[in-house]
């Protein structure tokens, strides 16, 4: 499966940490990200993290690129919902679009638990029928 990593700069840490919790489900799968959370998620874990732009240059729009041919099967979206910043990734665009094509999104480490134990289970297994690919 491909899963999709977002974090804004006060909850990269968090999403570090998170992966470094689920290293041996991760490695499972084909791994993407921003660029500074995927360095980061790489730091942290020693997985392969195939990494976008920085959000704020475009990598946000690859992401949604990725998102709209339907190629993601998972996207973990930790952001600080009390700070707002230009700077920051936008969660109401990619969650948009992972609602437009039916990609579950976690945005809160608790259910970012349970999709990735759900899936390690076989929970997801229904996205590999429906996901597109290049």
């Amino acid at each position: 499966m491909n899963i999709g990593f977002v974090a804004s700069g006060s909850r990269k840490d968090l999403i570090e940490n998170f992966c470094v919790a689920y290293k041996y489900i991760l490695a499972k799968h084909v791994l993407y990200a921003t660029e500074m959370t995927g360095r980061r998620i790489e730091q942290a874990t020693n997985l392969k993290v195939h990494k976008f732009l920085s959000g704020a240059v475009g990598g946000e729009k690859q992401f949604i690129d990725m998102i709209q041919r339907n190629y993601m099967d998972l996207v973990i979206f930790f952001y600080n919902p009390l700070m707002t910043s230009p700077n920051e990734p936008d969660i109401v665009d990619i969650t948009r679009e992972c609602d437009r094509y039916n990609i579950p999104i976690a945005t809160n480490i608790a259910t970012a638990e349970a999709m990735v134990l759900g899936m390690e289970h076989g929970d997801l297994d229904w996205r590999n029928s429906i996901r597109t690919e290049d």
